[in-house]
């Protein structure tokens, strides 16, 4: 969603293109992560849930999905960081990709089973490939720009200034 909320604010259509591109497939990977989870606890009881230590999810959500970190900090909108400004969003969505495919990496270490485990590597291949399209996005709007120390301003604010 994060990617999908910046493309409004992006003034370059290739990036802004790049954006929803990326965001459309992230919602993707959601919904894998959802049917592998769905597949890892559907048909477990109430004691297998408690033994794995899953017990407060469990009085929560029984065993529905619902997308959390590792932590037991729910997902929310506030995750979305979104400025307006293409080099500060654009930076931070390659760290949040490199973030991602550490994660995976962390997954990886302890999934054995390959339905679990094949999936995972698909996942983190797309964040690889993910980080480096940012980076092509952050090369893009930077040179659109006219100035040499372009972390100076905010490009998608300031172009829009100088066209009017």
């Amino acid at each position: 969603m994060r990617y999908l909320s910046q493309r409004f604010s992006a003034y370059n259509p290739r990036v802004a293109g790049l954006l929803t591109d990326i965001g459309t497939e992230e919602l993707a990977h959601l919904e894998m992560i959802g049917a592998i989870v769905r597949q890892l606890t559907k048909g477990l009881s109430a004691k297998e849930l408690e033994a794995a230590g899953f017990a407060p999810y469990y009085i929560d959500h029984t065993a529905a999905v619902w997308p959390q970190a590792a932590g037991g900090v729910p997902f929310s909108a506030t995750e979305f960081q979104c400025t307006g400004d293409a080099i500060a969003d654009l930076v931070e969505d390659m760290a949040a990709e490199q973030k991602a495919r550490k994660t995976y990496d962390n997954i990886l270490r302890l999934a054995k089973d390959p339905e679990v485990a094949d999936p995972i590597r698909f996942l983190r291949a797309r964040e690889i490939v993910h980080f480096q399209r940012f980076g092509e996005a952050l090369r893009m709007v930077q040179e659109d720009l006219d100035s040499k120390n372009f972390y100076a301003f905010n490009p998608d604010f300031d172009c829009q200034q100088r066209n009017k």
